[in-house]
């Protein structure tokens, strides 16, 4: 968990999925649903303005009885953003999702957006360092660990 945040973009689609931040909410679920992914990231002349997830279409668009393809984008996406840079870790970024309580998280590189990280892809790089990790107590276990260095000796 103290590999870059880079690392987990490395192995992901370098798309990252945007609308403007004149779109309408229905415009970003369309765009959302299209993309198969629960999180835009919202932009104003190139910069990051707010994120528009899932969560924030029920509560400030289905909740409040709003007309998603009246309803401006800017007037319901999260604006107060957590952010991490490419070079913070995973585990800060696994700090991060879980303090704040929240699911996405826009990589920054100054100011300049180069990717999205959800939980889903934290869960998943976890994974991957438990299965790794189990296999090398496998191989210790049965004596396979390290099994090249005497060899080399």
């Amino acid at each position: 968990m103290d590999q870059p945040v880079s690392t987990l973009l490395a192995k992901r689609p370098g798309d990252i999925h945007t609308v403007d931040v004149s779109a309408s909410a229905a415009d970003a679920v369309r765009t959302m649903n299209q993309a198969h992914v629960g999180c835009v990231a919202v932009m104003d002349n190139g910069r990051l303005a707010g994120i528009f997830t899932e969560r924030d279409v029920l509560r400030r668009v289905v909740e409040s009885h709003r007309d998603p393809s009246q309803t401006p984008v800017s007037d319901v996406m999260t604006s107060d953003v957590v952010v991490i840079s490419p070079s913070d870790t995973l585990q800060h970024a696994m700090v991060l999702v879980n303090t704040r309580n929240c699911r996405h998280l826009p990589v920054m590189d100054g100011d300049t957006l180069v990717g999205m990280i959800s939980v889903r892809d934290l869960i998943g790089a976890v994974v991957d360092g438990q299965e790794h990790r189990i296999a090398e107590l496998t191989d210790y276990i049965y004596g396979g660990y390290g099994l090249q260095a005497r060899v080399d000796a």
